[in-house]
């Protein structure tokens, strides 16, 4: 069994296409549990369309938001009260789950109960999504910290955009974590691209399962 919560340094840093590429490797089923905006073409419809296996499935949100922000502002903003309890994932056959969170680890999901709380209470492997800009070896770091606070298992991390040497490799001293997979900047992804880059993360987790990674 395999289950891991896919949880970025922040928004729009490849999330999603971090989660297809989970989803495609493991077989997984990938389940979002608050769309908070683009409900005329969700996460899910974007996993849905990446992948090429015929076992995982998409499974359905807990909640389904119209407007764009955190959740508890979306929430807010439709007269919808969010209970943390009903964030549990649906029942599904598929030992292996990939779980994607909406926005970074401290975004509110409601006044009380931000997303590190969520992933406390689903109790899996992080995947922690770092992307190459400037200032994202703080953001990197302190969402890292984070979870060391919490004492949340870390799988490992995976680098999204053009790489940065001296970003990757301070980050990977700092947080002795392992790099499970680089993605390349890329203008579009495809079913092919995501199965390419399952191939290698398959590959990359069988070495860190043998200690050569």
């Amino acid at each position: 069994m395999q289950q891991f919560i896919i949880a970025g340094i922040g928004t729009e840093i490849g999330k999603t296409m971090v989660a297809s590429i989970f989803t495609e490797a493991l077989e997984a089923d990938y389940w979002k549990p608050i769309q908070s905006g683009g409900l005329d073409y969700t996460d899910s419809d974007q996993v849905r369309y990446l992948l090429s296996n015929s076992r995982s499935k998409t499974l359905p949100e807990a909640y389904r938001l119209q407007l764009p922000a955190s959740p508890h502002a979306a929430a807010e903003a439709e007269n919808i009260t969010i209970d943390p309890t009903q964030l549990v994932p649906p029942s599904t056959d598929n030992p292996n789950l990939v779980v994607e969170l909406a926005g970074g680890l401290m975004v509110p999901i409601t006044r009380h109960f931000l997303n590190i709380d969520l992933v406390k209470q689903l109790q899996k492997e992080v995947i922690l999504v770092s992307r190459y800009y400037l200032g994202s070896i703080n953001h990197t770091l302190l969402s890292f910290k984070i979870l060391r606070q919490y004492h949340i298992p870390i799988k490992g991390i995976v680098f999204n955009g053009s790489k940065v040497e001296s970003s990757k490799s301070v980050i990977l001293e700092y947080t002795n974590l392992p790099c499970l997979l680089e993605i390349d900047e890329h203008d579009k992804f495809t079913p092919s691209l995501v199965k390419h880059y399952a191939t290698a993360l398959n590959q990359n987790l069988d070495n860190l399962h043998k200690g050569t990674l």
